[in-house]
């Protein structure tokens, strides 16, 4: 009986954490809210101790009359709160607004993408920091941070929202990104950043990106198509 009761917990713990948003959600509601032209000034979307969804998104926006940004929260539903902070943007957010056209990952595939990496590691986590920017080529990233249940970081996974490609890992895989491997196999084993480290770490990783991008196939999620339908 015990046993049938602690599955049950079990499952409503899931179910619970399901209710929070996702960031796609999210944007919804600043959409809703400002009209979709606002989706255009995106700069960045964040959320912490995800399980596995956080349970409010923090969106910056870029606000061309001030030169600044504006943040909102995003809790249960509405805007919580809406500040415009005093200070001065370091360079200009123009090229670092996130095409939302260009995203395919909602932040519930990124956690399906980086929790199997750290399960392919061996990383055992209890929540998830998320990030969504663009990087230094303007293209959509997820950062997502896994933390243990002292909410110290065990690893970091930087993965496209275009195309679901695992760019970098960091607490994992020696850091390793699929071109230091590629390079390694093309300069040997006595030189570049795998020198010294087994040969399984190596197959493991390039198994891992292979798993990565079938995960993306399932979970891809076209943000346009969301906020149409909806």
């Amino acid at each position: 009986m015990w046993r049938w009761f602690a599955v049950l917990l079990f499952l409503a713990a899931r179910i619970c954490a399901q209710e929070n948003a996702t960031a796609y959600e999210a944007l919804r509601v600043v959409g809703t809210q400002f009209g979709r032209g606002a989706l255009n000034h995106i700069v960045s979307i964040t959320g912490v101790k995800g399980g596995p969804q956080p349970g409010r998104w923090k969106v910056t926006l870029e606000d061309p009359e001030r030169h600044g940004v504006r943040e909102l929260e995003i809790a249960d539903g509405k805007i919580d709160s809406d500040e415009r902070p005093d200070r001065s943007v370091a360079g200009s957010t123009e090229g670092a607004t996130i095409q939302v056209s260009r995203l395919n990952l909602d932040s519930s595939g990124a956690f399906a993408v980086a929790s199997h990496i750290a399960d392919t590691s061996h990383a055992q986590f209890a929540t998830a920091d998320y990030t969504l920017r663009t990087d230094e080529r303007g293209e959509p990233i997820w950062i997502v941070t896994l933390l243990n249940r002292s909410s110290h970081p065990v690893g970091t996974i930087h993965i496209g929202a275009t195309r679901g490609t695992v760019k970098r890992t960091e607490g994992m895989f020696a850091g390793a990104t699929m071109e230091d491997v590629e390079n390694d196999y093309d300069q040997g084993e006595g030189s570049g950043p795998f020198s010294g480290v087994k040969k399984r770490i190596k197959d493991t990783f390039h198994r891992t990106q292979e798993e990565a991008r079938d995960i993306f196939e399932r979970v891809k999620h076209s943000f346009t198509d969301f906020i149409n339908r909806g």
